[in-house]
């Protein structure tokens, strides 16, 4: 029998599982800890939140760049493989994560300068 089909989909739940217990657990262990010492409880509970730039810019500006890299990939592989004569099969894919990587990185530090 071939259980390649149900093999990979039982190995992602359990990877995934397996990280939300770690995370639960020692979560779990470390508040048990300051409780343990005397420390006040409410400091996992903190109702102040100070966030100087929304979520929502961050999220906007981060999918933005991302597009406008992978636009400007797909652009310049054009260029590449028309021009230069570089194979499609390495000028597309190359040059699409370069840029979307370029435009990630431009948009961390642009978010960096935001919360500034």
């Amino acid at each position: 029998m071939q259980f390649s089909e149900l093999l990979i989909p039982l190995s992602f739940f359990a990877l995934v599982f397996g990280i939300y217990y770690l995370f639960i657990s020692a979560r779990n262990r470390e508040r048990m800890a300051l409780i343990d010492k005397g420390a006040d409880a409410s400091i996992f509970y903190s109702s102040k939140v100070t966030r100087v730039t929304p979520i929502w810019k961050v999220l906007l500006l981060n999918l933005s760049l991302l597009s406008m890299g992978i636009g400007i990939g797909i652009f310049i592989a054009g260029i590449l493989s028309s021009i230069l004569g570089v194979a499609d099969e390495i000028a597309y894919p190359g040059t699409i994560f370069l840029m979307a990587g370029i435009g990630l990185f431009a948009g961390f530090t642009m978010t960096k300068n935001l919360e500034r």
